[in-house]
């Protein structure tokens, strides 16, 4: 695989969101035989201690109902650095609202790399319209993906 076909995935706390983008966008890659693989990482500045066990347990559940095994589900959420952006050719943060303020913060020059999305974290959205809205977005960068094959 070519070391710049990589998409990174950011959310807060790298625990529901930016996983589950993670996840559904290395499936649906595999199946269209598409040569991308995506990582993610956490925008905050440490782990939040609330949150149980390595990945959210709603989009666990949401994984598993789309029949999709995920490959990093024992992996512990990971803060981002300035090598993980290095390893991707697209950063794509889960929220513009939320997120471009942290990376501005913890990234200031690498932050016109990333491209935002809008999607709510769990306290403002219900994670079966939030992980839907991934799913689209994740459905749409695959098509521009195959695009520019």
């Amino acid at each position: 695989m070519n070391k710049n076909n990589r998409v990174l995935f950011l959310c807060t706390g790298n625990y529901y969101r930016s996983r589950y983008a993670e996840e559904v966008f290395n499936h649906r890659a595999r199946r269209e035989g598409l040569d991308w693989l995506a990582f993610s990482r956490a925008v905050a500045e440490r782990l939040s201690p609330e949150n149980v066990g390595p990945i959210s347990r709603h989009a666990l559940e949401a994984l598993q109902a789309k029949g999709i095994a995920p490959g990093g589900a024992a992996r512990n959420p990971a803060l981002c650095t300035v090598d993980d952006f290095a390893e991707a050719e697209l950063v794509i943060a889960l929220k513009d609202a939320e997120h471009r303020p942290m990376i501005a913060r913890r990234f200031a020059g690498l932050a016109h790399r990333v491209e935002y999305w809008d999607v709510d974290d769990i306290e403002d959205l219900d994670p079966a319209t939030a992980l839907g809205k991934i799913d689209e977005l994740v459905e749409r960068l695959i098509a521009s993906l195959q695009i520019r094959r």
